[in-house]
């Protein structure tokens, strides 16, 4: 992995030594702790708000299903079922890709879900409300059509609400090799971006302080320069944003997004050149960590480690890799210093999980849900 920065606490961590507010090099493991939730296309957890041991897991074919994480052998059931309505198309990440809670959820009820249609190929935002342990499916109300796509691929989908109370939504470049569009670098597209917009009436409006609230670009763009932004998360404690970018064919990059910010696609990929590859000139911000496909080939993004049972980690911002199964951690209060591998789980990791007490869980396609531990 490139590491710009090397500090003393980097190297003793290399060497295994477990310093305070430090994780510990290769120190961790994977268990699977669900044995009901079988290995498929699973896309998400969230944890549902004033339930503390229940969650919905989100499966790219089309199901929300519930799930109670206090009892491992508890079998899921549905919470929503809107296979007939969405392209599903595994190979190419269309379907079901991202699910958030209104703030409001606790007395509202209402959810909003991202996914693919098709007649023309496009992703919309929907909001849902659930009647307890499930949701209606006649309750289906669109709340934003993204343009249609030529490509299947870079549908991007996370979804989170900030401390803000405004959604934030990930979308991809539009899909076809290296952005072939410009989609990234092209501020009045609604592609290669992170959104911000506000939900909380029937039709979506634009926070005034939006950075292209007043012109210069589309006025839901948060940042942009992305290739496909999978997963968005907020630190619980700071507020920060961060995702993981899936790059092109030689470097995967993390980045925290701020507003307004330009993360350099399709110029660059991570913190090299892409267009042209002889040279250019750097744009946007660099990642907080990057590697090369040596390590890996698309990042998954994570989350800000909060919990209590591995207090070293608190602070650390923690991803993933699909094809490697190899996690990372980097320090999420500097904007420097080494990633540090701290597992290596073999699994074909997709997302991950934060239950309600901090604690980390990993998705994947292989093995179902992991809980991230401390080895021995």
């Amino acid at each position: 992995m490139r590491v710009r920065t090397l500090g003393l606490a980097a190297v003793a961590v290399a060497a295994g030594v477990l310093l305070s507010g430090c994780p510990r090099a290769n120190g961790y493991q994977a268990v699977h702790v669900y044995p009901q939730i079988a290995a498929g296309n699973i896309v998400g957890l969230q944890p549902v708000p004033g339930q503390p041991n229940i969650a919905v897991l989100v499966v790219q074919d089309g199901l929300l299903e519930r799930v109670d994480l206090s009892d491992p052998a508890s079998t899921p059931s549905t919470f929503l079922d809107i296979r007939g309505e969405i392209i599903a198309n595994r190979g190419e990440e269309e379907g079901l890709l991202g699910l958030a809670f209104s703030p409001d959820y606790t007395t509202s009820g209402k959810f909003y879900v991202y996914y693919t249609r098709g007649d023309p190929r496009h992703n919309r935002l929907a909001r849902f409300v659930s009647l307890g342990d499930h949701a209606d499916p006649a309750s289906e109300h669109d709340m934003l059509d993204l343009p249609p796509k030529q490509f299947s691929n870079h549908n991007g989908g996370a979804l989170a609400f900030g401390p803000d109370g405004m959604l934030y939504i990930g979308v991809g470049d539009g899909g076809g090799g290296g952005d072939p569009n410009g989609n990234g670098q092209i501020t009045n597209v609604l592609l290669g971006k992170v959104l911000r917009i506000d939900v909380s009436g029937d039709a979506y409006r634009i926070p005034p302080d939006n950075p292209f609230a007043q012109g210069g670009g589309a006025p839901e763009v948060w940042a942009y320069g992305l290739r496909n932004p999978w997963r968005l998360t907020f630190d619980t404690a700071t507020g920060q944003l961060w995702t993981g970018d899936a790059g092109q064919d030689k470097w995967e990059e993390v980045d925290r997004i701020v507003r307004g910010a330009n993360y350099g696609w399709n110029v660059m990929e991570g913190s090299h050149c892409y267009q042209p590859p002889s040279g250019c000139t750097p744009t946007g911000l660099l990642p907080r960590a990057e590697y090369s496909h040596a390590f890996g080939c698309v990042v998954i993004g994570g989350y800000v480690y909060r919990g209590r049972a591995m207090p070293e980690m608190d602070g650390w911002y923690v991803y993933g890799d699909f094809c490697s199964g190899r996690v990372w951690a980097v320090d999420a209060s500097t904007n420097s210093g080494a990633a540090i591998p701290i597992a290596d789980t073999g699994a074909a990791i997709s997302s991950f999980a934060q239950g309600a007490d901090g604690e980390l869980y990993l998705l994947t396609f292989d093995r179902g849900v992991l809980k991230l531990t401390r080895k021995g």
